[in-house]
Order: C-alpha cells, then structure tokens, then sequence
C-alpha cells in the first residue's frame, strides 16, 4: 500500500492510538513508515519527558513487589500515545520492566503496553478493532503453564477537573470523551503538563484468571475485571460527574418532596405556591456549592505556599484506609473542629493524595464577600445554624444533601458543630448525622445499593491561629464576627511559627454494617419517612464517630509539655523531670492496649522541648542546680486547649495513678471498687469507648506502671515505691492530669445531693456548679476558664442519666441512695486535705436560699 497524504495525516493527527492498533497498521504500510514511527516516537518521547511533571505516582515503583522472572504486562483504560510515552519514560528512569516496545512470552511477541479497546467510533478508523486483546496470552498459558504473565493497570490523569458533562474544563482535563480526543489531548498535555498523576493498580496473575469459561469468556473476564479497576479509580479521583449548578438548583426546587411542602405551606399560610417556589430557588442558590476546576487548581497552589509559610509541615496518616474504599463507597469525612483552617486543610491533604475534595458544610456566616464566593467554588455549600420553624429551607437543604449523597460525591461537616473553644470533643449535633441517616435510607427504599462510609478524622495543631480569641470568650468575652476585614488583620499572624500539624484517619465506620449492628431488621422499615429506631440511634451514632475521632488523636511536642506542666501546682517544672515525664507518657501511649491510631511525635523529649520552646509556649530559666521550665499564667491559659486536645489518651492510667496518692497500696479488687462509680462518666465525659472489662484494662494498666518503674507488685497487691523519690513523684504528676474532672464530678455531685431529689433541673443544677467550680478555681489560683465551662457540667449530668444514676420527674431530677453510695465511694479518691477543701467550696453559706432562688 502506497503512503498517501491522508494516510500521513491520519498517523499525525492520532495521538490516542494503542499499540497494538498500530502494530496492525505498520503491518499494512510499507517498511518505510515503521521505520519512521521508531524515531518520531522517540521524539515525542523526549517533548513528553522534558515538558511533563508526574506530581504523584501511587504506589511508588518499589511498593509493587514485581516478580523479576515474570514477564510484565502494562495495560492501559483507552488508547492514548501520550499516556504510553509517559509511561515509557517513567519505567526507564525508575527502574521498572520497560513498557515500550514488545517483550517474548513463550512463543509469541506482545507488545508490553495494552489499552482496553475503546467503546467509542473513530472516524478515521477502516479496520476491525481488536476486542479479544488478551486471547493469544490466555490460549498459550492454558497449553503451559510455565508461561505466566502479569498485567498490571495504570490510570494517568492530565489534571484533576471534577467529572463534569460540561464546560471548556471538561475538554481540557477529563479523560472519557472520545470524538474530540485528539485536540483534546494536545491541549491537556500543554495545561495540565505539570499536574500530572499516575497510579498502578494490582498486578493480576493471568494464571489465576482462568477456569472452566472458554478463552473468549476469560478474555471477557480479564477485560471486565480490568474496566471495574479503571471505573472505581476514576471514581475515586474524580468524582463523579457534576451536574451544572442551575441545573442542580432547579431539580432540588422542583422535587417532589420541595414540591408537597410548598403545597403544604401554600394552603396552612394562604400564600401563593410561585411565591415559595421562587423561594425556594433562593434558597438552593443560597445553599449550593459550584465546585470548579480553576478554582481547585488555584486554590491548590495559594494553600501549598500558605501551609508552607505558616507551618514546618503538614503530617498525613492512615489515608490508605479512605483510598481503599474511595473508589465504590460515598465518602463522608467527620473530622474534629479545632480552627477555621480545618475547612481548607483536609480539602488540601485529599486533593494532594489522590482524592476528590469533597463538599463542605459550611456555616452561613463564611459566606461573605469575596471570601464566600471563593470557598464555593472551592466546593464549600452553606447551611443556617438553625432550620426551626422553616420547613421550606430544611426541604431544600435536605433534598440537595440527598442528591449529593445519592450520586456519590464525597461531603465533609463536622459533627459537633462549631469550633471547640477548650480543646474537647465536643458532644456531636443530631442535624446533619439526621439528615444523612434519611438519604441513605431513601436511597436503600429507592432500591439503590449505595455505599456510604464515614471517614473519622483527627487534625491536630502545635499552636493554632485563633489563641488569643479563644481565651478571651472562654472568659466571657462576645464571639467575634468573620468578615473580610477580620481576614486581613489575620494575616498579621503568617509571620508567627505554628510548628506542624497533624491529619490522622481514624476506623471507617461502614453505615450499612453499624446499623446491622445496631437496629434488628433495620430494612424493614425502608419506606417509612421516620422509622421508630431513627431519634435514638442518631446520638449513638454521633458518640461512635467522636469516640473514633478522639481515638486517632496525634500527641505531638505542645500537648505533650502542656500535660506535664499543667499538672504542677505553680506551672513550674525541672528539665531533667520534663524530661522523665515526657518520656513516661509517650511509652504509656507506644505500649497501651487501645488507640492503635493514634500517634506519637518523632524525637527526643529534648526535642520536644525545644520545640514548645521555639513556639513561644514555655520559658527557660537558667539556674545552677538545673534548669527550669515555667509557664505564666497567660501561657498556661494558652496550654490548657492543647492538654485538653489529647487528655483522653491517658484517661485511665491517670485515675490509676491517682488511686494512689492517698492510698499506698491496692489490689485488683479494691482498685476496681473504688474506680467502677468514676469511671463511666469520665469516659463519656472523655469521650472514649469504655474497656469490654474494667477489671482486664486496670490490670493491663498496672502492669505497665510496674514496667516503668512507678509500681512495685507483691503478691495480688501493688504499692507505690517506697525509696524512689523521682518514680513517685512521677506517678503524682500522672495522676494529677485526673484532678480537675474528678473535682468537677465530686462538686457536681454534693450540689445535686445537698438540694435532695427532684429540687433542681439540669440548667439549675449545672449553673450552681459551675459558679462553686469558677469559686474553686479563684481560691486555688487556677486561672483556667475552661476548668468551669458550663456545658462540661451539662454533659456531666447527661453521663448521670445515661448510666442511670439520675432520670427526670416534670424536667427535676431524681435520684436514690444508689447516688449517694457512689458519692462516698468516689470520695476515698480524694486525700483529706482534698476532701475538706472541697466540702469548704460547696458549703452553702451565703449562697443559701429559697427553693425559688436555686431553680
């Protein structure tokens, strides 16, 4: 066949043709055109490998564990030259199996990179297409099965554009569109040249494809299997597709369910139904994101430079558990709210790994000028703090939640609600977890087989932005309003150190397996708008979620200083103790039983130090007999938020060591005496999942204590160690980190006991605490306001009636003798000392009055 002029141009113009179509076109033309398409490929070649930049590659080529005496197989999802010669160049300089050119598998010469025919028509295309791709292979390992071979998929995406069906973006970075490929392609390669990523899949062994199917059969199943792959990686990278917003907008206010409640409100208010149907499309373009790939482009670089500026380094752990399930599951990312940096923060860390962002709720009041319109094209929707007594609103934000859910996009809200200003978990809100529950299970009654996971996450600060706002409303002071202009004076701050942060990924909770778990023959009552089980699950489901959350906590080098210094009683400290102690907590937590996801600072405690040092946390006094930390009281205020972040961690060997301040020794069965009152509503106030056995945890934890040293065992007894100075007072220090909740819980208790049962409501009960603890706190020189933080005592009394100490009578609570036993047992922790210091504060005195005064 002559080389005619369209044929050059046909050859030119295919810059998506698979190799194994161009082998068959070689074949046909003359040998001088295979000579040519030898150096006009090493050309490209080399424009590919000096223009192009591959920003991730997952795993990396020494992860895949490739067998050397195995022949390798790259397969591709479609024909694309580009994604061939990129990947021709990335095998050569990492030392892989080479993908270019052909390698020999028993008798036959295959060339080492396949693409999946395309589903697509080519135009230009004369020739059968090559659908049985892997049938020569699978006949040859059939008649011997020495002959193995590997096929390992590769997915390469030229940017990172969401799936949308849509736009001048969509023909510039998405991968599925055939007929305008090539232009598409060309274009793609020049923009998004520097943003590229690639990913291997497993390798699949062909010999453990085949069974009883014939070769067309396993050839189909080998292309299926491969196809799945490619789908649910695409998934995961990108989303699924996007509809436009208008689009988006117009279907949530013309949905049925916006639809009957606009009929509903139309006739009980006498309005018109255009009315509220216009109102209803004010509310979806209030509510709605308009994620953009200009903008995620943007928006990835200005936070790679502000993260760079503003902290040392930004640590990821255990992303693998969300890749593993990205690809077939609805992701919803629940992380903890310690700072407006979360909104942006884990947005960043998913997109820089591989992973779609995903849309996030977020508060009305971040929808101001210049900044609201950035963060929704961000992927940011908005919601009010309170849907009461707007039915119209709550439909549409409902059904748009739905949507987003229903089609698969990846959301994130944070399930207590708003920052924590002391540094706890705080207790989830019912709204959001609500509203999810409900479009999972409309979608379970719609006979869909959604899959939605709930991806706990912990993000962990050394020091955070908003310091200086957070002590001042601890103290009374009005929350101040973000605007822009709140914005600029914020960034006075870049020029501060901020040490590193923390992003760690706690157990996936599977929605479909805790409900197995959780509610008999739950799917029996798909359909149903409320199903019965629905109001009582959802705050057991937001404690699971706080608890996985708590349990990734990351203990870096501030919180650790700041549990150790706030535990002496002038926030003063020896170096060389600091550093025992140090030391002790980070051992406790590498050898403790639970929390297998938390994580521990790399170092030395002498790193550790001059770290809180350089972030301005502590001050160093030079002395002659060793020197001394100290923290004043405005950074020991500062150092209670972060104490408080991972506190929980050392919840039970801390009530441990403080059974042994007043007591010298104990057995197992007298310590579980005297812990068993206490330790459920420190768990709960803790927010951790209380141990299957009391009795197993306590001797785990004592063992641990033996082994460092603070314990000495005799028999079935432990005791504190008589001739160590330095391990006992250790043990103090441990204990010590206990005090202020047991304190809370002892107040609480006397308050509730002395007015007698069924005087006092919760909000009575708990504002009487707080008053006694802000009192305890002055007279011991505690300047700590989060130590009398009223919703501490709110959740106090929440821990009482869950454990059933407490229930409430017309909205007062009551209680029995149960209650007042288990005060005089809690109250063997305290020493005297202790005890009649406490009994001093809740004494009435001058506080007395009428029934009246005290509801």
């Amino acid at each position: 066949m002559s080389l005619t002029g369209r044929a050059v141009r046909n050859i030119l113009q295919s810059l998506c043709i698979d190799r194994m179509d161009r082998m068959r076109w070689q074949h046909r033309l003359p040998i001088t055109l295979g000579a040519m398409l030898t150096p006009f490929r090493r050309l490209l070649e080399r424009l590919i490998a000096a223009w192009v930049e591959v920003r991730l590659i997952e795993p990396v080529p020494a992860e895949l564990e490739l067998d050397p005496d195995v022949p390798v197989i790259y397969v591709l999802p479609g024909p694309a030259l580009t994604d061939s010669l990129l990947l021709a160049s990335l095998t050569r300089r990492r030392g892989l199996p080479p993908s270019a050119g052909t390698t020999r598998v028993g008798t036959l010469t295959l060339p080492t990179c396949l693409a999946l025919p395309s589903a697509g028509r080519r135009l230009w295309k004369r020739h059968s297409r090559l659908d049985a791709p892997f049938v020569a292979l699978i006949d040859q390992r059939r008649r011997d099965p020495d002959q193995e071979v590997l096929l390992l998929p590769v997915s390469i995406f030229w940017g990172r554009a969401p799936g949308k069906r849509f736009g001048f973006w969509k023909m510039l970075a998405a991968d599925s569109w055939q007929f305008t490929g090539r232009l598409r392609r060309a274009l793609s390669v020049l923009i998004n040249g520097k943003n590229v990523e690639l990913y291997f899949g497993a390798p699949l062994r062909l010999g453990e494809l085949l069974d009883d199917r014939d070769t067309l059969q396993t050839n189909r199943k080998t292309a299926r299997l491969l196809r799945v792959h490619f789908r649910r990686m695409r998934s995961r990278v990108l989303g699924p597709d996007l509809s436009h917003r208008r689009t988006l907008i117009e279907g949530v206010a013309f949905s049925p369910e916006v639809h009957r409640v606009i009929g509903e409100l139309a006739a009980r208010e006498n309005l018109s139904p255009d009315r509220l149907q216009r109102r209803a499309l004010r509310y979806g373009r209030e509510i709605a994101s308009n994620m953009t790939y200009p903008v995620l482009r943007f928006m990835d670089g200005l936070l790679k430079r502000l993260w760079t500026r503003l902290y040392d380094g930004v640590e990821v752990r255990g992303l693998e558990r969300v890749k593993s399930l990205a690809g077939d599951h609805t992701l919803v990312y629940v992380p903890c709210h310690r700072s407006h940096i979360d909104y942006l923060l884990l947005s960043y860390v998913v997109y820089r790994e591989g992973l779609m962002p995903p849309h996030v709720a977020a508060g009305r009041n971040l929808d101001m000028p210049l900044i609201g319109p950035l963060l929704r094209r961000g992927g940011a929707f908005f919601l009010r703090r309170s849907f009461r007594d707007k039915p119209l609103y709550a439909a549409v934000f409902n059904e748009y939640l739905h949507r987003l859910l229903s089609r698969g996009h990846p959301l994130e809200y944070f399930v207590e609600g708003g920052r924590s200003r002391s540094g706890r978990m705080l207790a989830a809100r019912p709204g959001m977890l609500a509203m999810t529950l409900r479009s999972f299970l409309r979608s379970a009654a719609g006979g869909g087989h959604q899959r939605l996971a709930f991806i706990p996450v912990y993000i962990g600060y050394e020091r955070i932005i908003e310091n200086a706002s957070y002590q001042r409303e601890l103290r009374g002071g009005r929350k101040s309003k973000e605007s822009p202009l709140a914005l600029l004076k914020a960034l006075k701050h870049l020029r501060q150190p901020f040490g590193r942060v923390a992003v760690n990924i706690g157990e996936p909770l599977i929605l479909a397996d805790y409900l197995d778990g959780e509610v008999d023959q739950w799917r029996q009552t798909l359909g149903q708008p409320a199903p019965p089980w629905l109001n009582d699950l959802v705050p057991r489901l937001g404690e699971e979620l706080c608890r996985r959350i708590n349990a990734a906590a990351s203990l870096n080098p501030v919180n650790l200083v700041a549990l150790v210094i706030l535990a002496t009683p002038h926030h003063a400290i020896e170096l060389s103790l600091m550093n025992r102690q140090l030391a002790l907590l980070t051992a406790l937590q590498r050898q403790g039983p639970g929390n297998p996801h938390a994580s521990v600072p790399e170092g030395e405690p002498d790193d550790w130090i001059a770290q809180a040092l350089s972030l301005d946390m502590i001050e160093r006094r030079r002395h002659p007999l060793g020197d001394i930390l100290v923290a004043d009281d405005q950074r020991a205020g500062l150092l209670a938020w972060y104490r408080n972040n991972t506190l929980h961690l050392f919840a039970l060997a801390g009530l441990t060591a403080f059974a042994f301040r007043h007591h010298g020794s104990h057995s197992l069965n007298s310590l579980e005496a005297l812990l068993a009152p206490s330790w459920p509503i420190l768990a709960r106030e803790l927010v951790i999942p209380p141990p299957d056995s009391l009795r197993a945890a306590l001797a785990q934890r004592l063992d641990q204590l033996v082994e460092q040293g603070l314990l000495t065992r005799d028999g079935d007894r432990w005791r504190r160690p008589d001739d160590a100075l330095e391990a006992g007072e250790c043990l103090d220090l441990l204990g010590q980190l206990m005090q202020p909740s047991l304190e809370r819980g002892y107040l609480l208790l006397v308050v509730l006991l002395e007015a007698g049962p069924a005087r006092l409501t919760t909000e009575a009960l708990s504002q009487r605490t707080r008053q006694l603890a802000e009192r305890l706190a002055v007279l011991s020189g505690l300047d700590a306001p989060e130590f009398f933080d009223t919703r501490l005592f709110v959740t106090l009394v929440d821990s009482l009636e869950s454990e059933g100490w407490v229930w409430q009578q017309d909205e007062r609570l009551v209680f029995d003798d149960r209650l007042r036993r288990a005060a005089m047992q809690t109250r063997e922790l305290f020493d005297p000392t202790l005890r009649h210091r406490l009994q001093l504060i809740t004494h009435p005195r001058e506080h007395e009055g009428s029934d009246d005064e005290r509801r």
